[in-house]
C-alpha cells in the first residue's frame, strides 16, 4: 500500500515527470541556482536533497546510485561528490532554499529561485 506516499504530479505522465526531475536536478547541480515555477521547485527540492545526502558518503556505491538517478551524467556526479557534498559535511539536511520572485507576467505563475544554501 502507498499510504502517505504523495508526490507532485505536475500534470505530466510518469516518464515526462521523471525526465523533468532528472533535468532540473542536473541543472541545479551544474548552475547551483535555477529559476523555475514554485510547483516545480517544491517537487524537485526533496529529490536534490536526497542526492546530496547520498553524495556525502562519496564511496563507489554512492557514485553508482547517483549515476543511475542522474541519467549517467558523469560530470554532474563528479561535481556533486567532489565539490558540493564536502560543503555540507557538517550539515544534517536543508541543503536547498526557495526564494520567491513574484508572478510571471504571461500567466501569473509564481516564480522562484531554487538554490543551494
Amino acid at each position: 500500500m502507498r499510504h502517505g506516499r504523495q508526490r507532485h504530479k505536475l500534470s505530466r505522465d510518469t516518464a515526462h515527470r521523471k525526465a523533468l526531475m532528472r533535468t532540473m536536478s542536473k541543472q541545479l547541480i551544474e548552475h547551483e541556482r535555477i529559476r523555475t515555477s514554485q510547483a516545480k521547485a517544491k517537487a524537485v527540492k526533496p529529490e536534490v536533497e536526497k542526492l546530496i545526502t547520498i553524495a556525502k558518503r562519496g564511496d563507489l556505491h554512492a557514485r553508482r546510485q547517483l549515476l543511475s538517478k542522474l541519467g549517467q551524467d558523469k560530470f554532474a556526479v563528479h561535481k556533486l561528490v567532489e565539490e558540493i557534498a564536502p560543503r555540507y559535511s557538517e550539515r544534517p539536511g536543508g541543503y536547498t532554499r526557495i526564494v520567491k520572485l513574484g508572478p510571471r507576467r504571461s500567466d501569473s505563475t509564481e516564480m522562484v529561485f531554487l538554490e543551494l544554501v
